[in-house]
């Protein structure tokens, strides 16, 4: 058995652990040279704001709804990442870092175990360790834990 961990809106995510004033609000993260929107609080969705929206376009909504704009900081959601990719290694030793804010687990052997309890604990243990909010998916393969993911 397989699970998909995604982190949730991972660099907007990044930015409200640091900020918890930002919860509840619209937030975009930026791409480099503050070009194009690369990530978006599910606040910011609500407004419409594209993936990939150019930045100088939404400007005026920016400011109409008080959106709160970063430019982006790879840093920091390396280093994120890396907190989450570890706590995630706790569950099973075969872990596959699939992207920055997603990673595989193989649950080989885990027959016997609950694994939607499991799945509850993961979420409890990332969001306590780190702040972010996460989505799993679990399924007999990688293609379909991605599907139960995006489901979840």
């Amino acid at each position: 058995m397989f699970a998909l961990i995604d982190c949730n809106n991972f660099y907007a995510s990044c930015e409200r652990v640091f900020n918890p004033n930002l919860n509840n609000k619209a937030v975009v993260v930026l791409s480099n040279n503050d070009g194009c929107v690369i990530a978006r609080s599910n606040e910011a969705k609500a407004l419409g704001i594209p993936m990939g929206a150019p930045a100088f376009e939404y400007k005026k909504l920016f400011d109409k709804h008080n959106v709160h704009v970063f430019s982006s900081n790879y840093a920091l959601y390396g280093d994120m990442s890396s907190r989450v990719m570890n706590l995630l290694s706790e569950f099973s030793p075969d872990i596959e870092i699939y992207s920055i804010d997603e990673a595989f687990l193989h649950f080989k052997g885990f027959d016997h175990f609950d694994l939607n309890a499991v799945g509850f604990q993961i979420k409890k243990r990332v969001i306590q360790g780190t702040g972010i909010p996460i989505s799993i998916g679990f399924a007999p393969t990688k293609a379909l834990a991605k599907v139960a993911n995006r489901i979840a």
